[in-house]
């Protein structure tokens, strides 16, 4: 399927907060030229399946959709003039990053981003590591 992204600004929504909202079509160039004949399905601003039923996009593409997505947004930014479409494609690409898990100090009980070491999960932030067990360099 040779799918690319179809950007479609709509100006009279009067619920949304940001004023402009964008959409993201996904269309199969294979085919048809024209839009609408060739849509496929919106690209949803989350790439997962938790709790919520699958989207149409996630059905499509299945495990590959994430790298899909973002694959597509990067190929929709190299082509973009418009500054208030590039900064919604940046926008959705920085959703699509995997978030840190932060994880609550058993000292401090400040967060901190945990590391996992051979399938041990990270208790104490750093500063209490080098508090209580010293320097190990």
């Amino acid at each position: 399927m040779n799918v690319s992204l179809r950007i479609c600004r709509i100006d009279n929504v009067q619920d949304y907060s940001r004023g402009k909202r964008f959409r993201f079509a996904v269309v199969d160039l294979d085919k048809s030229e024209n839009y609408p004949s060739n849509f496929v399905c919106i690209l949803p601003t989350e790439i997962s399946s938790k709790g919520k039923s699958q989207s149409v996009f996630l059905r499509v593409f299945g495990d590959k959709s994430l790298e899909q997505a973002i694959a597509l947004l990067n190929k929709a930014l190299e082509g973009e003039d418009d500054s208030e479409v590039k900064a919604e494609i940046t926008r959705r690409l920085s959703l699509l990053e995997p978030k840190p898990i932060s994880q609550k100090c058993s000292a401090c009980g400040k967060l901190f981003q945990s590391m996992r070491v051979k399938g041990f999960k990270q208790k104490f932030c750093q500063e209490c590591v080098q508090k209580k067990f010293g320097s190990r360099d």
